[in-house]
């Protein structure tokens, strides 16, 4: 009975850290608006939620983000990626946290520590592109260490 138990134990790790695929998590499902994502981080996944999603491209919205940090965010890095049938058509680069400006206010946080981000974001945008794509988004520190990663499925079927 302890073996039969110790290797049901061992399987279910195994399996575990043999799995590299994180979940898709639905952001919004709206009549004719749906946002999903997927962690591509092969070690930690993150949690995002959007209070309101037909605002997303007009207004002022409010989100949660939250995960726990694997590596230092001294200095931070966005790059996203619009990808549309496995082509890049759109790129978009910005330093976040870096040496005299910071426009976070998680940046300086440690290893181990909890990020957490609950609040007003506004894209800039005046309508989402109609359409099914990728938006590729990735946060790399100072060491050019991926700190968090998502692809989002954005699905827009609304004629502006």
């Amino acid at each position: 009975m302890k073996t039969s138990n110790a290797l049901l134990f061992i399987l279910v790790l195994l399996y575990i850290n043999a799995s590299t695929q994180w979940p898709t998590h639905t952001v919004c499902k709206e009549d004719n608006l749906e946002i999903y994502y997927k962690s591509c981080d092969p070690q930690q996944d993150f949690a995002l939620s959007i209070d309101h999603c037909p605002d997303i491209a007009t207004h002022t919205f409010n989100i949660r983000a939250a995960t726990v940090l694997r590596h230092s965010i001294k200095e931070l890095y966005v790059k996203l990626d619009m990808i549309v049938n496995g082509k890049t058509v759109l790129s978009y680069s910005d330093t976040l946290c870096g040496p005299g400006h910071s426009k976070l206010i998680f940046c300086g946080k440690k290893k181990g520590e909890h990020l957490y981000y609950e609040g007003p974001v506004t894209l800039g945008i005046k309508e989402i592109p109609q359409g099914d794509y990728t938006v590729s988004a990735k946060l790399t520190n100072e060491d050019h260490v991926i700190v968090a990663c998502a692809d989002f499925t954005v699905k827009n079927y609304l004629d502006y």
